[in-house]
């Protein structure tokens, strides 16, 4: 269970980046778009491409599985920045003291991250990234490498966000943890390419200035 919000003045805490990696996957965008039109020819909502259902049936199945795989992967990238989190508020008594942990650090991203944060993800067209994290988080919480798609029963791929969104409700409610807000904390979000080229560069800098 969470405990009340906890007042911590002025103080501001820089956490470590929020990386990102690309995905290692042969998806290309024009499949994953189909097998999401799947589900809407199933439903009627838009006109069939000649398809049977069963053919449609396999084409959902298929987006499903890989939209799992993509938030497995977001969400492996999260847990290594919420375990940094919470390395970091350990060292800080104060911080310990509060009950400021892995959930404090999830909430933060999902509910109420930095200014400069959300700005970054809207450019990159991610508006619902509450969702998008929580659901990666909670398919961390229950795997630890993405499971074959001949493990996991349709039922389970078709409505798999729903059983994301409990299993992170079971993440955020396995340790008691103080709500955190982006007034006492700031961190920043980058794709790794994009860290890496700025790393580089100022690299590139000190060895001018040296």
């Amino acid at each position: 269970m969470e405990s009340l919000d906890t007042t911590l003045g002025r103080s501001v805490w820089d956490l470590p980046p929020l990386i990102l990696h690309p995905f290692n996957e042969r998806v290309s965008p024009a499949t994953l778009l189909e097998n999401s039109k799947a589900a809407l020819m199933l439903t009627g909502l838009i006109p069939g491409d000649g398809s049977d259902e069963e053919t449609l049936h396999r084409r959902l199945i298929a987006g499903r599985y890989s939209e799992i795989r993509m938030l497995f992967f977001i969400g492996k990238d999260v847990f290594r920045w919420l375990g940094q989190c919470e390395e970091c508020a350990a060292r800080i008594a104060e911080l310990k003291e509060l009950g400021v942990r892995r959930q404090s650090f999830a909430r933060l991203l999902t509910v109420s991250p930095p200014a400069t944060v959300q700005e970054k993800l809207v450019r990159w067209g991610v508006a619902d990234y509450a969702s998008i994290f929580s659901r990666a988080m909670g398919l961390n919480s229950m795997f630890s490498a993405p499971p074959p798609i001949e493990m996991l029963a349709d039922e389970f791929l078709l409505h798999y966000h729903r059983f994301a969104d409990l299993l992170y409700q079971g993440f955020m409610e396995s340790e008691s943890h103080c709500l955190i807000g982006p007034s006492n904390f700031r961190f920043e979000l980058y794709a790794s390419g994009e860290y890496s080229r700025m790393l580089e560069s100022e690299w590139d800098g000190e060895e001018s200035a040296s």
